[in-house]
């Protein structure tokens, strides 16, 4: 064993013999928040990624994976099944989608204010031989829709297209609401499946303090402290525009349009905050996000299941904030200023490649690639992201869950499908 792999074993040990004595005493947040700061001095005491520790880590995202594919389908189809009327679905369905798009371009208009005035990318001096301003990388939006139709549903749960999922899902809970009597078999099955997806979430998240642990020592101990003037400008833009996007759209939404106390809801959600802060996956964070949002918030099942479900998948404002961030500092890297069409451009595959960013981590870096694309802006500078893509992932994952849970407060009020007294009661 070699020597940072063993000062990583006594870490974990010490660890566990000073938490073991608290677990029966701290709320379950409060056992992740330790578990957060002891793996941030662990990462900065050894000083670069070690395996153990790394194996750990992924084996829990594995596990939070594992559990999205059924959560998903179980909780939209019984969130849409009781919700029960076609009228009603379609109106909820309206709502939650509108509240997505509206946020997603605030966000995108964020991202881009802040590039414009901070200029990150002015201090790169990239050489512009690497420029392809002709080049047409494009976006079908025809193919990506005809892509959300499964060719088959169990290669989607297999493959984990959580889109294939939610319009399956979505598709067979209408069956059975046209199907009525015979289909109430069915749905029964599914209910109890969904009570069985949140026994098994639960005794997953029983290991989430020590996973955190992992993935925060692994992500420091990759990092560590050589990051350039340039990526730490980036990633200081990066965090207001996050900021701005709580503090300001979500904010103004809760207290204004869902007209409710604001710090209830971010009291409510802390526990999500905290674990998709470390896991940088909005799907790995889903379970833990209905779990907050009907025990801690008093939404319905039914609407939290299918706004919050949905909402993994098509509403990463997080994500969008950055696409452009990183676009932007690339281009400025490269001296080169983008007129109103490429700017009209910028917004319309930011908005829909975030539509279709998968809730894991590192996948916006990989969207990324068709903004820049669409921009004729070369491919291989994505590699100057790379090093700080993990803490980009971790403040874009805030953004991407509480956004989500901004949405389904929105429409759970609208519906009155929200317990108020619940909702104060998290404070």
């Amino acid at each position: 064993m070699s020597n940072p792999e063993k000062i990583s074993v006594e870490l974990a040990v010490f660890v566990k013999i000073l938490y073991a004595p608290l677990t029966n005493i701290m709320k379950s947040w409060i056992k992740i928040l330790l578990g957060l700061g002891l793996g941030v001095a662990a990462g900065y005491v050894l000083g670069r990624p070690v395996d153990f520790l790394a194996k750990a880590g992924s084996a829990f995202i594995g596990l939070l994976k594992m559990l999205v594919p059924l959560l998903v389908f179980a909780s939209l189809v019984t969130g849409v099944c009781h919700i029960g009327d076609p009228k009603k679905l379609g109106r909820i369905g309206l709502f939650t989608l509108g509240f997505y798009v509206i946020s997603t371009l605030l966000s995108i208009t964020i991202g881009l204010g802040i590039v414009q005035v901070v200029q990150p990318g002015k201090h790169l001096y990239l050489s512009s031989q690497l420029y392809a301003g002709d080049a047409k990388a494009h976006f079908d939006v025809a193919q990506f829709l005809c892509q959300l139709i499964p060719k088959n549903p169990f290669a989607a749960f297999v493959e984990g297209n959580i889109l294939q999922v939610i319009v399956f899902a979505t598709l067979f809970a209408y069956a059975l609401l046209v199907a009525k009597e015979k289909g109430k078999s069915a749905l029964s099955l599914i209910e109890s499946l969904n009570e069985v997806m949140g026994v098994l979430t639960r005794l997953v998240m029983r290991l989430a303090p020590y996973a955190i642990f992992a993935l925060m020592a692994t992500a420091v101990g990759a990092l560590g402290s050589k990051i350039l003037y340039p990526l730490l400008l980036l990633l200081g833009c990066m965090l207001l525009g996050c900021l701005l996007q709580i503090g300001c759209v979500f904010v103004i939404a809760i207290r204004y349009v869902a007209k409710l106390e604001v710090i209830p809801f971010f009291r409510g959600m802390k526990e999500a905050i905290l674990v998709g802060f470390t896991t940088s996956s909005s799907c790995a964070t889903l379970p833990i996000s209905l779990e907050c949002a009907r025990e801690k918030l008093g939404i319905s099942p039914d609407v939290s299941g299918f706004v919050l479900s949905l909402g993994a998948t098509v509403n990463m404002n997080g994500t969008a904030i950055w696409q452009v961030i990183a676009a932007l500092f690339i281009a400025q890297g490269y001296g080169i200023d983008l007129n109103w069409f490429q700017i009209a451009t910028l917004y319309f595959v930011a908005l829909i490649s975030a539509v279709g960013t998968a809730g894991v981590p590192g996948s916006g870096l990989i969207l990324l690639s068709i903004v820049l694309n669409a921009l004729g802006l070369p491919l291989e500078s994505i590699g100057l992201l790379a090093g700080i893509d993990r803490i980009r992932d971790m403040m874009a994952t805030v953004v991407n869950i509480l956004g989500d849970a901004v949405a389904a407060v929105y429409v759970a009020k609208k519906e009155d499908k929200i317990d108020i007294a619940q909702y104060r009661a998290a404070v």
